[in-house]
């Protein structure tokens, strides 16, 4: 596993150190100038990957249930295809607190996958000059090995389009879903559609919701 940031977040730093996980810095991202390049970020991350299996992409404010290792490699997924899942909207962390207390079960009884669970299901997106579905980017998985796709398209400078291009280059039969799993999405209570596309424009995650002060 590996986390992509800037050299000026520290706080993400300090939780990679904690847990003991990379932590890649990378001017790529153009942070420092305003912009949010994701696509290059995220090569950053790519780049230091052995890529010989399969490799998942995150967005960062993004949980995966439990059962989601145990259920994808029982689900003996297509090497040459791209796949992606849904995902629960959480806003704010006083919902997921409250959750976590408490959780309805998504998965029950090696059977079942509940979708009427505490939060609303997030769209998926479906382009007409596309074919169809495409597996946006708080998910993305797939075989670079097989597949021969290894690297994001770059060239822009806000997170609201390099991860739709990228599933595009597999052709629509070659774009799975995965029911199995449903990811959750945590919100700040301040974001909205495309908020933070730009760069982080949100109250962080967390029960006051104030602005942090910057750790050294």
């Amino acid at each position: 596993m590996v986390v992509v940031t800037s050299p000026e977040d520290r706080e993400t730093q300090r939780v990679c150190e904690f847990y003991h996980v990379e932590c890649v810095l990378t001017d790529a991202l153009r942070s420092r100038w305003k912009e949010f390049r994701k696509g290059a970020g995220i090569n950053a991350g790519l780049a230091k990957l052995a890529k010989l299996d399969w490799v998942v992409h995150l967005d960062a404010d993004i949980w995966l249930p439990p059962l989601t290792r145990k259920l994808l490699a029982n689900a003996n997924l297509a090497k040459r295809m791209i796949y992606g899942i849904d995902r629960f909207i959480v806003k704010g962390y006083r919902q997921w607190d409250g959750f976590l207390e408490m959780p309805k079960l998504q998965h029950e009884c090696n059977a079942y996958v509940h979708l009427n669970n505490s939060f609303p299901l997030g769209e998926r997106i479906m382009q007409d000059y596309a074919g169809g579905y495409v597996p946006i980017g708080f998910f993305q998985m797939w075989n670079p090995n097989v597949s021969g796709i290894e690297k994001y398209p770059e060239g822009h400078t806000t997170a609201g389009r390099e991860d739709t291009l990228f599933p595009q280059q597999w052709p629509r039969g070659l774009r799975g879903f995965i029911p199995e799993v449903v990811a959750y999405h945590l919100e700040s209570t301040d974001s909205g559609f495309g908020t933070n596309w730009g760069g982080r424009k949100t109250l962080p995650f967390s029960l006051d919701e104030k602005k942090p002060e910057r750790m050294t």
